[in-house]
């Protein structure tokens, strides 16, 4: 075993700064290595509560990770108490972002599945080999091959299988035994070990059997390889969900833009994102992502904030307003004094609740962990038994179905609920749901699904489709065009602008097989519409003040606007050569499956709550289109959470319906996480910290 100035030498790591306690306000998250099963959990945990000065600690077994509250206390000490119950501990580096690590831990994890996936196809395909040679349908081109021969070949397949692909399962279980500890891997390395051994006398000593009474001449080489065969199974399936549930993060991370324009003196440099500081002016162009948070400081424009509110419709941002990283500028430039950067930014708080919720455990868990604890020294005194009682009473050859009924209890009764049953059943109950559109993640979610009793639904793209379309098109007589021409002019407009409703116009357009040309003159007017000269004609489309400030009337316009914005729809209404000209209503069309989902789930006595970053009348008209009664507007993503929370303070079990990261904190704080499919890879990876989730794109 490496000394502790080499690990903390390989580490990168000062050994002094480690041994120095450290005061910490907040829950540190540590990477733990060498876990296998329920009992590695609740063995570290109270190795780590042990440790003076620690408040708590909780381990994940999916995440790999042990969430431990401290006051007074060194890193060593932590590291120390878990290296004696026999497991690894990464401690956080210095100098080592959040982003490295999360890259590093991405490429352990890959490394891991491709080394798993090699042995797991070799122990499978050796143990099909063998069934099929030495069982009931033996191969019949070995018939001519003396038995004894045949072990000897046997030996050579099953070999590789014991001391190569299952060698990780013998490492752990003599490292614990040197610790004077046992988990899963202590069954699975004392069960195959027998069944192989037992077969390597038979095949180079069958003398030894011909002695002993109660023995036979028989090997068992395929048992041991089908043991190491599923085992490893059930151990690829457990790494690839690991590395789906770490991907929701990395998704999230990579929305951040990695560099920031920043105007220092009159001059912009390109800085990287981690180099702004609080009060840095940045400037953000068209089309660009922002890079911090802050408050516009210049300029003008509208910011696409769905990923992170839910709104559907950009939000014009003058300047005082405040906005955030990761959104989208779409229209003007924008001069940002950053407020927030790092960790203290709106999406670190967001990727924060997502890991924490992620190293969370459900109740029922803790049950197991308890059990696993003193499960492995109660199976192995029954294998014991088991050995002895076939041994004493059993036919004969009574001491050779002693060794094998024994082998057969440590393996089956393995703690197999986090092992190999569980994955297995996943990966059945997956298959199933697939063919429905429905993806599980574990079994739990499948125990709680049965008790929700309130669903809280996001709007949009979830009940919504989550794109703006044009809903109608409406020409004034008295203006003397038509509906079809009035939306040619408007398209035409449109095609200087890099607006979502303009994208709406353009598709309508497209629809409708428009002939489009380019605008002679276009300008924006930042949160209100555009301007522009249109084959020789005036186009003025926006808000009502807009056309007011161009002294267009607008009277018999703005009634059927009042009307459409009851709707929850979007007017654009338009004046051609100073004259009011008609509306283009746009909205974000209401899924058809919607108001069916919605009636089945008050059958069924389950309340439905839509809660949405919206403005509240248009959430309330699509939540009476929708059939849905309660609606909570107006919401930010932590404020989600904290409903969610409240619902659950009431004793609700609650399941959460959402499309995207401004989603993931309710999303990964309900009792039960649904995340709708909406075409974006990242509203699908950031539903892999949920419990269940259906991918209806």
């Amino acid at each position: 075993m490496a000394t502790e100035t080499e690990r903390q030498a390989d580490d990168g790591r000062d050994a002094s700064a480690l041994a120095e306690p450290t005061e910490l306000q907040e829950p540190i998250r540590l990477g733990v290595r060498g876990m296998t099963c329920s009992s590695c959990v609740r063995r570290i945990e109270r190795a780590l509560d042990a440790v003076p000065g620690v408040e708590s600690a909780s381990v994940n077994l999916a995440t790999e990770e042990a969430t431990v509250t401290v006051g007074d206390v060194s890193m060593n000490a932590l590291r120390e108490a878990v290296l004696k119950a026999g497991y690894d501990l990464s401690l956080p580096g210095e100098d080592e972002s959040s982003d490295d690590t999360t890259t590093r831990l991405a490429a352990e994890r890959e490394r891991e599945v491709k080394a798993l996936r090699l042995r797991t196809i070799y122990a499978l395909a050796t143990a099909a080999f063998l069934i099929a040679a030495m069982g009931w349908t033996r191969l019949p081109v070995l018939d001519e091959i003396p038995e004894r021969a045949l072990y000897f070949f046997y030996f050579a397949l099953a070999t590789p299988v014991q001391l190569w692909a299952g060698w990780r399962f013998h490492r752990v279980a003599l490292r614990l035994l040197r610790h004077r500890s046992a988990d899963m891997n202590t069954l699975i390395a004392i069960g195959t070990f027998a069944a192989y051994g037992y077969s390597v006398v038979a095949t180079f000593t069958p003398s030894v059997f011909e002695s002993a009474e109660g023995l036979t001449t028989a090997v068992y080489f395929d048992t041991a390889a089908a043991i190491i065969g599923l085992v490893l199974l059930g151990r690829l399936l457990e790494a690839r969900a690991k590395g789906r549930a770490s991907e929701a993060v990395r998704e999230l991370i990579s929305l951040r833009p990695q560099t920031a324009r920043v105007l220092e003196e009159g001059t912009e440099y390109d800085i990287p994102v981690s180099a702004v500081q609080p009060g840095d002016i940045v400037i953000v162009q068209p089309g660009e992502q922002l890079p911090v948070d802050g408050r516009v400081v210049g300029g003008g424009s509208a910011v696409d904030e769905s990923m992170l509110t839910g709104e559907s419709m950009p939000v014009s941002k003058r300047e005082g307003d405040e906005v955030f990283g990761a959104t989208l500028n779409t229209t003007g430039l924008l001069q940002i004094r950053a407020t927030a950067v790092g960790k203290d930014s709106a999406l670190a708080r967001i990727i924060r609740l997502v890991e924490q919720a992620q190293s969370s455990k459900a109740p029922i868990q803790r049950l197991v962990d308890t059990v696993a604890s003193v499960f492995v020294p109660i199976v192995v005194a029954l294998a014991v038994a088991t050995l002895l009682i076939w041994w004493a009473f059993g036919p004969e050859p009574a001491l050779t179905f002693g060794i094998l009924n024994s082998v057969a209890v440590l393996i089956i009764a393995c703690p197999c609920a986090l092992g190999l049953a569980t994955p297995t059943a996943i990966m059945v109950g997956t298959g199933l749901g697939a063919r429905r559109g429905v993806l599980i993640r574990d079994a739990a979610a499948l125990e709680l699904a049965g008790g929700v009793q309130t669903v809280v639904i996001d709007k949009t793209g979830t009940l919504t489709e989550g794109r703006p379309e044009v809903v109608q098109v409406t020409a004034l007589p008295a203006a003397g065009i038509t509906e079809d021409e009035l939306l040619r002019l408007l398209a035409i407009a449109e095609r200087g602008s890099e607006h979502p409703l303009a994208a709406a116009i353009l598709r309508e357009a497209e629809r409708r097989e428009l002939a489009l040309e380019w605008p002679e003159e276009f300008e924006a007017a930042v949160g209100r519409g555009i301007e522009a000269t249109v084959s020789g004609r005036r186009l003025i489309a926006g808000s009502t003040s807009l056309l007011a400030e161009h002294d267009v009337d607008a009277s018999e316009l703005e009634p059927l606007a009042d009307e459409a914005a009851g709707r929850g729809e979007t007017p654009v209404l338009l004046a051609v050569d100073g004259r009011a000209a008609g509306l283009v209503t746009v909205a974000d069309r209401l899924r058809e499956t919607t108001p069916d989902a919605i009636r089945q789930l008050h059958a069924l006595g389950v309340e439905v709550v839509m809660l949405t970053g919206d403005r509240q009348r248009t959430a309330e008209a699509v939540a009476a289109e929708a059939g849905v009664t309660r609606v909570i507007a107006e919401v930010r993503p932590e404020e989600k959470a904290r409903v969610v929370r409240d619902l659950q303070a009431e004793g609700q079990v609650v399941a959460m319906v959402g499309d995207g990261i401004n989603d993931a904190p309710a999303l990964a704080q309900a009792d039960v996480g649904i995340a709708i499919g909406t075409g974006t890879d990242v509203a699908m990876e950031t539903a892999a910290v949920t419990l269940m989730r259906p991918d209806i794109r």
